[in-house]
């Protein structure tokens, strides 16, 4: 039997628990069945906080501390929670968690199922860890009040379509979160974003190692690996890549030959750009323009 040692909860605590029947809903709405949230809430310092489910919950639950220190117990493991730290506790799997006597934890939790959850829990599995750290964003909080209000304030479809779709994006931000990282790492790489420049000041040509090395003043392994481990694409083929994306915009929006932008991304041999085009394009570029006016 499920236990709770605090019964009457916590001083300014705000909870939203969706029917059952607005959950069937949700489960039969081709906008929410993939991602949808069952119970929401916030505990503000919550002292005593302690909850067992010994047969485990039916839902995924998310919780994330914003201050003071907590624990979870999962699989016999007694699990310390800090501040900026979350943590996702699988469906029907037995667990505790509680705050901690000397500082309380304040935390946001949510409970979610739908057929994309478990995707999601394959992801955040990937981690190798049980607990995970993000950094502090005030955005992040002001995406789950906005989700809490709008649960909160009514049921109508469209405000629950709304409020599921919100929410897959703020579990996302938790999830992915290295990959966010790294994307802000991208950005600031400038030998890479230099090198992104000047393919696409050189859509015309056809480069090679050589002539990077020698414009950028590294080796040709140092360029190609860093670009690789940057972008997640090996150098020449985001070159090829870009190129055809320039086609489909000669396509949509100018008369130019098929030839002639050929040799306007340089390509010499019409033909063998048609074939690059229809190897990622799936269709030639004559039938995509074609589709573009049907």
């Amino acid at each position: 039997m499920d236990s709770d040692a605090i019964q009457d909860g916590f001083l300014g605590q705000r909870v939203v628990i969706i029917p059952k029947q607005t959950r069937k809903e949700l489960k039969s709405n081709v906008l929410t069945a993939p991602f949808y949230i069952t119970d929401i809430g916030r505990y503000p310092k919550a002292i005593h906080h302690l909850k067992e489910r010994r047969k485990g919950c039916n839902q995924y639950i998310f919780i994330y501390c914003t201050s003071g220190r907590g624990w979870v117990k999962i699989k016999g493991e007694r699990i310390t929670i800090s501040p900026n730290e979350f943590i996702i506790i699988e469906k029907n799997t037995p667990h505790q968690y509680g705050a901690s006597e000397k500082d309380p934890w304040t935390i946001l939790w949510m409970h979610y199922t739908g057929h994309l959850s478990d995707a999601l829990f394959e992801r955040y599995n990937e981690m190798n860890q049980t607990v995970h750290e993000v950094p502090f964003l005030n955005e992040r909080i002001k995406v789950f009040d906005q989700i809490f209000e709008v649960l909160a304030e009514n049921y109508r479809a469209k405000d629950l379509e709304y409020a599921c779709l919100l929410s897959l994006n703020f579990m996302s931000s938790f999830i992915f979160n290295k990959v966010d990282k790294h994307s802000h790492n991208f950005k600031k790489n400038n030998l890479v974003q230099d090198i992104i420049n000047f393919l696409n000041q050189n859509m015309d040509k056809t480069l090679k190692s050589d002539d990077l090395a020698h414009k950028f003043h590294y080796s040709v392994s140092h360029i190609l690996s860093t670009f690789k481990k940057n972008t997640g694409y090996p150098l020449f083929q985001f070159f090829n890549m870009k190129k055809i994306q320039k086609a489909c915009e000669y396509l949509n929006y100018t008369d130019l030959s098929i030839k002639e932008i050929s040799f306007k991304l340089g390509y010499q041999d019409p033909l063998y750009f048609s074939r690059v085009f229809k190897g990622q394009m799936g269709v030639s570029p004559r039938q995509y323009r074609a589709e573009q006016f049907d």
